[in-house]
């Protein structure tokens, strides 16, 4: 047999991760806590994979927009102060991000691993024929004011320095790519369109992958959570479950905004926090008045994707910590922007609220790579992008576990540069 890898935690990350160690030849087990895979933040996500829109929530004026944000009613940020060092750790290094350099350098690094991510995805679909309710029909970010279309050059740039296709659009470009928008043209100033961005169901996407994971031999242990990390020196000997020990040669954590709290025990610290977002879920009743593909809010920060015969409508950031309650307020946000574009698409009532823990670090680049025990490795980081960047990242983490040379540079995504 090939070498044993236990992957910690059986979202979009894990179970994407567990394929490619699957197919560089290792013997694979998932432990995941929850009775099936992509049962948390992979479950209800917005549902774009968008390497275009790979952007760090830190940049320069973000801390002016965010106490604006913090007043407006149907505002895309909320802040619940916690009696937590981490949570106003991770916002001091947010703030430390919020620099044109930085910026620009993380969006750059972010946008390469999803970029490689999209190329893997295509590929993997090629191979295996996976469906998942997706669509190729780019996304749409539309503008409701003069400032924000004007804003978006530094973005434009890096789009352009990394061969980015894009399109700026008048209203009535925006029509052309989103014909449903025609009855509310008059909010519109303009739009930024990727159309080589995609769309699709990460919860379909992953539970698929892993029944032909496990189909290909990948054990995968669910109702199982990860207790602690046993070490020896400079190894990890094994991980303590709820069902017992289970011991390999390697390990990959993969769990998310749960990553910080089993690292630390190790003193590996990750600054990785979970930032809450929320979905509706909206059985669509006119498909001519529904979107084609994804329309990003950029007023409300709001994404709307279609996914075959639902819209989905996912934002909000909210920092209060380990909790998924469900706040009305939200709701109200989410079906203001979608009540406000597509006001006759789908059935608003019969929608479903869900609420996730998206794992955030303060640059927006997720952490890939080692740490200083030899055999564990992090998967994690991911925050908004999951869904866009998990196949890249799942092929990365395998080319460094199994000791391949990855096809992207990866030197600058391990928990090292925050040391």
């Amino acid at each position: 047999m090939g070498v044993k890898i236990a992957v910690l935690g059986g979202g979009v990350i894990g179970v994407t991760t567990a394929w490619y160690l699957m197919k560089a030849g290792c013997e694979v087990t998932v432990i995941e806590r929850q009775p099936g895979a992509g049962l948390e933040t992979s479950y209800a996500n917005a549902g774009e994979i968008s390497p275009g829109y790979s952007t760090p929530w830190a940049g320069p004026g973000v801390p002016a927009k965010a106490v604006k944000w913090l007043m407006m009613e149907h505002g895309p940020l909320v802040i619940r102060p916690q009696v937590d060092p981490a949570q106003w750790r991770w916002m001091l290094q947010m703030l430390r991000n919020c620099t044109t350099a930085r910026y620009h350098v993380n969006k750059t690094r972010m946008m390469r691993v999803a970029n490689y991510s999209r190329d893997m995805l295509q590929a993997l679909r090629a191979e295996t024929g996976i469906a998942y309710d997706e669509r190729t029909l780019g996304t749409l970010q539309v503008f409701r004011t003069q400032k924000q279309l004007d804003g978006i050059g530094e973005d434009v740039r890096v789009l352009k320095e990394m061969g980015v296709p894009f399109e700026v659009l008048d209203p009535a470009g925006c029509v052309g790519a989103e014909p449903a928008l025609a009855r509310v043209k008059d909010l519109l100033v303009g739009g930024l369109r990727l159309p080589a961005d995609e769309t699709g169901d990460c919860h379909m996407f992953t539970q698929r992958l892993a029944h032909m994971a496990a189909d290909r031999g990948v054990s995968f242990r669910y109702g199982t959570g990860v207790k602690a990390l046993l070490t020896d020196g400079d190894r990890v000997t094994g991980v303590e479950t709820t069902a017992g020990r289970v011991t390999a040669d390697a390990y990959v954590a993969a769990l998310g905004s749960y990553s910080p709290l089993l690292l630390k025990t190790l003193g590996i610290r990750v600054p990785v926090y979970p930032v809450k977002g929320y979905s509706l879920t909206i059985p669509i009743t006119n498909s001519q008045l529904s979107p084609i593909s994804t329309v990003m809010d950029e007023t409300y920060k709001v994404a709307i994707t279609r996914l075959g015969d639902r819209i989905r409508v996912g934002g909000t950031a909210e920092l209060s910590g380990y909790n998924d309650r469900l706040d009305p307020k939200r709701r109200a946000t989410l079906e203001k922007s979608v009540g406000d574009l597509f006001p006759e698409g789908g059935d608003l009532k019969a929608a479903s609220f869900w609420s996730g823990l998206r794992p955030m670090t303060p640059d927006g680049t997720p952490v890939i790579g080692g740490t200083r025990y030899r055999n564990l490795h992090l998967n994690t980081g991911h925050g908004t992008l999951g869904w866009t960047m998990a196949c890249g990242s799942g092929r990365v983490m395998a080319d460094l576990v199994t000791g391949r040379t990855p096809e992207i540079a990866t030197d600058d995504l391990a928990v090292a540069r925050y040391a």
